[in-house]
């Protein structure tokens, strides 16, 4: 049975699906998706924390569907903008499990994951797959993965 890792840009996976579909993702459908190819041997969400009712409720369903949620502080900066970007923990996670697994899914459209995937199927020969909203999704990104599977209405709530 493959080995699995499944890695989740919340915020990315949160904001995409939103302004594609105005839904949200449905986490439940897809761990029975991927439980179905094989072994899952990590799940990791990777969010940042606000500290708000909702969001502590969404980390804890995580929680219990087998995720292991990272969380970061949510930044507020004297301009305005907020900063909250997971990239390179997302990467260091990647690189470490690669070692010991057959595949590795990814959930994010961002492109910037493009040489991660690369690198890892190049140098431990890991099958990559990205899970992604199509219109959304760097071609990068899509073209780096052995597999892209499209975030539409079946993996919506």
């Amino acid at each position: 049975m493959k080995k699995i890792a499944i890695f989740v840009d919340v915020q990315n996976i949160y904001y995409t699906t939103r302004q594609a579909y105005g839904r949200q993702f449905d986490y439940r459908k897809l761990m029975k998706r991927i439980r179905t190819e094989g072994e899952i041997v990590s799940a990791t969400a990777y969010a940042i924390h606000r500290g708000d009712e909702k969001q502590l409720k969404f980390q804890n369903a995580l929680k219990q569907m087998g995720f292991t949620v990272k969380l970061k502080p949510y930044i507020q900066r004297s301009d305005g903008s907020a900063k909250g970007d997971w990239d390179v923990g997302i990467a260091i996670d990647v690189l470490e499990a690669a070692k010991d697994v057959d595949t590795v899914v990814l959930l994010s459209g961002d492109g910037d994951f493009d040489l991660l995937l690369e690198k890892i199927n190049k140098d431990y020969a890991v099958s990559t797959e990205v899970y992604g909203v199509p219109a959304l999704t760097a071609n990068s990104l899509i073209e780096a993965a052995n597999i892209f599977h499209p975030i539409d209405e079946n993996l919506l709530l």
